[in-house]
């Protein structure tokens, strides 16, 4: 039997509210998230320094890279259920505090095995992240802009990726090298960042006392408004779990994730091997390609959005978005471990991520267009669960490959055929009825 969740009210003493307080939150958010991939990216930065210092192989570093997953993917889905019952604004304020915690205890790990264990530890407080900014999202914004508020908000994951890589690299150039140093720092800036966080947000602009009255009626009239939350009638969870249209729309973003997986994790280990870039310059080369997916994030979300309210046709228009470019992106991945000039090759890499960010809002708000809204955050956070089961092989198989084969080019070539068959199945659904059981 559902729970029923106890009606908000939308009655408000008169308080001298803040304009636009939903790009507040976003922008809260937005902060968040930058956190989020900059802790993730400090890994593959430092993971020279580290398989220098403890010897391991390829395959151990990326069997270590992929422990991260097997925690982070289900987080995913419990942390949008949960953000469904309890609202994000708690949720999220205990996954940054956990996973700040964590970061800052890979400084302490010594073998194999504890640095299993942190990143185990680490992914449980990194999962809710994405559904949790999902149901924030559809809180806070109408159906109309959704795409531009996740768009802009996840623009701070690569971003995170290409601000975290010069920061964690300036850090280990100052500390002498000393790879326990940046993990430390970015723990510390993490809590303040939860207690940021909470002291911001609230669940629903009907519950934040400097939400105007002008800004409610914008986000709750016209066309595509936001939908009314309600638990009445509101089929189960698991009745969308078996629709082609949700299942085809986390493979095509399980072949995404693949490739940023990879890069996330073996980018700086590539350009270190394969072009020789010493750590001082992995500033600009790490950073470059990073860039170019948080723009494309965030101009995917707001093109999608622009031309879904001129056809009133999002789930279409959002489809075909992720489509052609998730397939465009993957193709142009391919020849990346096959040019010769690490120009080229951090060029290549650049545009491929652009063109695959364009698809990354897509995903989401594919959901959204797909599901009752009270079941917004526990379907999110099962396609993105399926989405980083390529988390948990990726970083592996990418290992084993240039270990085994000594071949980048196959670790490439298979990331770039899985987002293509991805790309193919999201192509051949169709829109499902949001109130279907």
């Amino acid at each position: 039997m559902t729970r029923s969740r106890p009606a908000e009210t939308t009655t408000r003493p008169d308080r001298r509210g803040i304009p636009g307080m939903r790009w507040a939150v976003l922008s809260t958010n937005v902060g968040v998230l930058l956190l989020n991939y900059g802790d993730r990216a400090a890994l593959g930065v430092a993971a020279p320094l580290i398989m220098a210092e403890f010897g391991f192989s390829q395959t151990t570093m990326g069997l270590i890279m992929s422990a991260f997953a097997l925690t982070y993917a289900p987080a995913c889905f419990l942390g949008g259920a949960l953000s469904d019952r309890f609202g994000p604004r708690a949720v999220m304020a205990g996954a940054v505090a956990w996973w700040s915690l964590w970061t800052a205890a890979t400084a302490v790990c010594f073998n194999a095995l504890t640095f299993v264990v942190q990143r185990l530890m680490f992914g449980l407080g990194e999962g809710p992240q994405g559904s949790v900014t999902a149901r924030t999202m559809a809180n806070w914004f109408p159906k109309r802009e959704y795409a531009t508020a996740v768009g802009l908000s996840f623009a701070a994951n690569p971003l995170g990726a290409a601000v975290g890589t010069p920061v964690v690299t300036v850090l280990l150039v100052w500390s002498g090298h000393v790879w326990q140093v940046p993990f430390l720092v970015l723990g510390g800036i993490g809590l303040l960042v939860a207690v940021w966080w909470y002291a911001v947000l609230r669940d629903r602009p009907e519950q934040h006392p400097r939400a105007t009255d002008a800004e409610l009626e914008h986000i709750t009239s016209g066309a595509l408004a936001r939908t009314a939350v309600s638990e009445d009638e509101a089929p189960p969870v698991r009745s969308y779990l078996r629709q082609p249209a949700v299942l085809a729309n986390a493979f095509a973003f399980f072949g995404f994730s693949w490739i940023l997986f990879m890069f996330l994790s073996w980018y700086p280990v590539f350009l270190t091997q394969e072009h020789g870039i010493e750590l001082e310059s992995l500033a600009w080369a790490g950073a470059l390609p990073w860039i170019a997916g948080a723009v494309g994030t965030a101009l995917g979300g707001i093109m999608s959005d622009r031309v879904a309210r001129r056809t009133q046709a999002p789930f279409a228009v959002r489809r075909w978005s992720a489509v052609l470019c998730l397939g465009a992106g993957a193709l142009l991945c391919l020849p990346v471990a096959a040019v010769g000039g690490t120009a080229s090759a951090v060029g290549l890499l650049a545009g491929a991520l652009l063109l695959l960010y364009l698809s990354n809002a897509q995903f989401f708000a594919l959901v959204e267009d797909s599901v009752h809204p009270a079941r917004l955050g526990a379907v999110t956070g099962f396609v993105h669960f399926c989405a980083n089961l390529a988390a948990i092989v990726a970083p592996a198989a990418t290992g084993f490959l240039v270990d085994e084969l000594g071949s980048w080019p196959a670790a490439f070539g298979l990331a770039g055929g899985l987002a293509m068959a991805g790309a193919l199945a999201l192509a051949l659904v169709r829109r499902p009825s949001p109130a279907a059981a």
